[in-house]
């Protein structure tokens, strides 16, 4: 089987960071897929399944509401629990998202209240958030970001 393109990427040289990890076309649209890493992979504790709900549930809500809102389709959580990826149509690049996700995760440090989609109709785990967590999180990711502007994969 061939390869699949993220596991080409080195993860022990990976630092948290805002990255292209593919652009696929078809019937001339593009989406974009962004890795927003959190955590370097195999150096740092990963995440605590909770607080990447909170994050996961957090994100969406605010991408989804945002003025961008009609170029998202996707915001998830890696199974390696590092970081997400933000699918958005368009060929993208980070420096294009930067304040959108600068953005996102402002509105993660401010929120306050009900955790959207947390409740049992809603949601199929809706016990399992930590907000206070999250916000740990989204605080160390913003710094990031910000101090280091990571957003091409290292060699």
């Amino acid at each position: 089987m061939e390869k699949i393109a993220s596991f080409t990427v080195n993860h022990n040289n990976l630092f948290p960071g805002l990255y292209v990890s593919r652009k696929d076309k078809k019937d001339g649209v593009t989406v974009t897929t962004f890795d927003l890493r959190f955590t370097a992979p195999n150096r740092e504790p990963v995440m605590d399944t909770p607080a990447i709900h909170t994050i996961e549930h957090l994100g969406a809500t605010f991408l989804r509401n945002s003025a961008r809102k009609d170029e998202i389709v996707y915001f998830g959580p890696m199974g390696c629990r590092t970081g997400f990826y933000l699918l958005m149509f368009g060929d993208l690049e980070p420096k294009g998202i930067e304040k959108l996700v600068l953005d996102m995760c402002d509105f993660i440090i401010g929120f306050e209240g009900e955790i959207p989609g947390a409740k049992p109709e809603e949601c199929g785990n809706y016990q399992e958030q930590n907000l206070n967590m999250a916000k740990f999180y989204i605080e160390d990711y913003k710094d990031e970001i910000t101090e280091y502007q990571r957003f091409t994969y290292p060699q």
